[in-house]
C-alpha cells in the first residue's frame, strides 16, 4: 500500500489535527519526518495525544530543528542539510518493519513548495516516496486561490492525489474547491475550540467509509 502523504494549502491550516484524525479512522501509523520548531511540542507528539486506538505506530522525527521557520532555513541554522534520500532510507527501513497491511501517513510540513534544502521541496519527497496525497484545505478568505493553486501543482506534477480534507467554517465553497479542482471532497472538520481525543474519534468515524472508498 502507497503512503499516505498530508498536505497543506499553506501554513496553520490544521495538518496536524487532520493527520490525527486520518490515522485514527484507518488505525494507520504515523511519521512526520521533518519537524521544524517545537518550543510549543512537535506535531508528533500532538498526534500522539490526540488518537484513541491502540494499533498506531507512531515514528520518530528524520529531521527535529529548532527554529519554527521553512525547514532549510531551520535546518541552515543547525549547520545542517536536510537530505531527501535520507529521509527515503528511513522510510525503507520502517516500512520494512512495520508492513503488516498499516497504512503509514506522513505529514509534511507546510505547503507543496516548502524548501527542504537549497535545490528540494515538499513535492519532491512527496514524488520520491512514490504517495498518494490528501490536501488540508483551511476555510478562510482567500483560500479558494490558494486552495485551486496547490490543485494546480498537483496535476502539473501528476501526484496522486485521494481528495480533500476540509477545515473550519468560512462561507459555503468547498463544493466549488471540489468541482473546480477535480478532487473528492473525504470530509469537513467543523470549527472547534477545543482540540480532544473526543473529537479526533468523532470526526474519524465520519470520515472512515469515504476514506477507505477513496484508498
Amino acid at each position: 500500500m502507497k503512503p499516505i502523504f498530508i498536505t497543506g494549502i499553506g501554513t496553520g491550516v490544521g495538518k496536524t489535527v487532520a493527520a490525527a484524525i486520518i490515522t485514527e479512522a484507518l488505525q494507520a501509523n504515523y511519521w512526520k519526518p521533518v519537524q521544524a520548531g517545537f518550543d510549543d511540542g512537535t506535531d508528533t507528539l500532538t498526534v500522539k495525544e490526540l488518537i484513541s486506538n491502540t494499533q498506531t505506530v507512531i515514528f520518530p522525527e528524520v529531521y527535529k530543528l529548532q527554529l519554527p521557520a521553512s525547514p532549510h532555513i531551520a535546518a541552515r541554522e543547525e549547520n545542517i542539510t536536510i537530505d531527501i534520500a535520507a529521509i527515503y532510507q528511513s522510510y525503507s527501513q520502517l516500512a520494512t518493519h512495520h508492513s503488516h497491511h498499516s497504512p503509514l501517513i506522513i505529514e509534511g510540513a507546510g505547503g507543496l513548495l516548502v524548501p527542504l534544502n537549497e535545490s528540494e521541496f515538499i513535492i519532491d519527497l512527496i514524488k520520491k516516496l512514490d504517495a498518494r496525497v490528501i490536501l488540508v484545505s483551511r476555510n478562510y478568505l482567500g483560500s479558494i486561490n490558494h486552495s485551486l493553486l496547490t490543485a494546480a501543482v498537483c496535476k502539473a506534477n501528476n501526484l496522486d492525489v485521494a481528495g480533500w480534507l476540509f477545515n473550519d467554517q468560512y462561507l459555503h465553497y468547498e463544493s466549488e474547491i471540489e468541482k473546480w479542482s477535480g478532487y473528492k471532497k473525504i470530509g469537513a472538520i467543523p470549527a472547534a475550540t477545543i482540540i480532544n481525543k473526543a473529537l479526533v474519534r468523532e470526526q474519524a468515524m465520519l470520515i472512515k467509509d469515504q476514506l477507505k472508498a477513496l484508498l
